[in-house]
């Protein structure tokens, strides 16, 4: 067998280090030329294997991104020619006939097709929770695994999720285009969706990787709120998405533990985001065309409140909330906040209503022993107290969960 050079090592680091971080801007580019999701997913894999061997040789280009592009499209080109000469795809002269095509490596043109690839992912024909899950795993590089563990599925089932979804959108010939303003409506709910997804994992997320899920869930939702302007709806998601993106600095203690907002250093946040989300949601609802983002942004605007949350305008705001998304977790949202302006027996009774539709979901176990403390009901909150940590997305949620069982313990 023939030894791996330190050189080799070095530079497989590098086109890993690329594919982590570009890949998604590769496939969605990929994806809108070759049309075809498997296609440009084989031919991207198999200009990453072409890199490792031509970097060594030639060393790293000016633009590996645009390298593996070009390599990437014309890996593709070769099957397609290869299975054309099988007669297993006829269709894919259209391709062919368009011959030599240049590399545009503009960052804002690559974005947007990404953000033409979200639209496909998105069409009414495929159901709402395959569109997201294709959008994040395609245009964001999440794992299959991520994408499961964020819907509350297994591995397994989600892989076949993805694979369906793919298979559907070649058979029913979905175009990779941004629709014309007509069709918006029926498509935009789950874009703003797949979009405030894309930000939420980046946001709970611990990886130090060079992906930057929040950065990006912000510059799409701009990019979006550039092609349709004065859209309440894309308004209020860009305004949630600055409003949480603005309390990151105080949002971890020196101890590693989460801050609630309340208790944040508001000193710590960015003033600048916040001010610019202010000013998005105003324009939004000035507009009075009430959505669930811009209702979600308020909530949020109002629990950083100084010197204190308005709890009672945010109960109000959810009860708004709930006509448009009667939902498990909304319900447990709105159950915490009506804990908080003091009616404590009634958010258990909802809380605990809820068991069998979020069991498996964390943040239930935290606010189910949140409440059962409020009410000294030690042992059961330390029951509650101990399924939330077991169940922790992340350290920081887990230390300050352990925190305050010790505390629970102490007292």
């Amino acid at each position: 067998m023939r030894n791996v050079t330190p050189k080799a090592i070095a530079i497989q680091h590098i086109i890993d280090d690329i594919m982590r971080s570009e890949r998604g801007r590769l496939l969605a580019s990929l994806i809108s030329r070759l049309k075809d999701f498997q296609l440009a997913e084989d031919a991207l894999q198999e200009a990453s294997i072409s890199a490792l061997k031509h970097w060594s040789r030639s060393g790293i280009p000016k633009s590996p991104f645009a390298w593996l592009l070009k390599v990437g499209l014309n890996k593709g080109i070769d099957r397609i020619r290869a299975m054309q000469r099988e007669n297993t795809k006829l269709e894919a002269i259209s391709i062919l006939s368009l011959g030599h095509i240049e590399i545009d490596e503009d960052k804002e043109a690559i974005c947007d097709e990404r953000l033409r690839l979200i639209f496909t992912c998105c069409h009414p024909a495929i159901e709402e929770k395959s569109r997201v899950a294709l959008t994040l795993r395609t245009v964001c590089n999440l794992t299959t695994r991520e994408i499961a563990a964020a819907f509350l599925d297994t591995e397994q089932a989600m892989g076949q999720r993805l694979s369906r979804s793919k298979a559907k959108i070649k058979s029913k010939g979905i175009g990779f285009s941004i629709p014309e303003s007509e069709q918006w409506a029926e498509r935009l709910s789950t874009v703003l969706s797949t979009l405030y997804l894309i930000f939420t994992t980046g946001y709970v997320n611990e990886d130090k990787s060079s992906r930057d899920l929040c950065r990006e869930g912000i510059f799409l939702a701009r990019l979006l709120r550039k092609l349709k302007p004065n859209e309440p709806e894309i308004e209020g998601a860009l305004a949630l998405m600055l409003l949480t993106e603005a309390r990151k600095p105080a949002r971890i203690d020196i101890n590693g533990a989460i801050v609630p907002i309340e208790d944040q250093n508001n000193f710590l946040w960015h003033e600048k985001y916040i001010l610019e989300a202010q000013t998005i949601l105003e324009n939004a609802i000035k507009q009075r065309k009430l959505g669930s983002f811009q209702i979600k942004a308020t909530i949020v605007d109002c629990h950083m409140q100084q010197p204190k949350p308005d709890w009672q305008q945010m109960s109000l705001l959810y009860q708004s909330l709930w006509s448009f998304e009667p939902t498990p977790i909304i319900a447990l949202n709105w159950s915490v906040v009506i804990a908080e302006i003091g009616h404590i027996q009634l958010a258990l009774k909802k809380i605990n209503s809820l068991q069998d539709e979020l069991k498996d979901f964390q943040p239930w176990y935290a606010a189910q022993a949140n409440i059962l403390e409020k009410l000294g009901r030690q042992a059961e909150a330390y029951s509650a107290y101990k399924q939330a940590i077991l169940r922790a997305p992340n350290n920081a949620s887990r230390n300050f969960l352990e925190n305050r069982l010790q505390k629970l313990i102490v007292n």
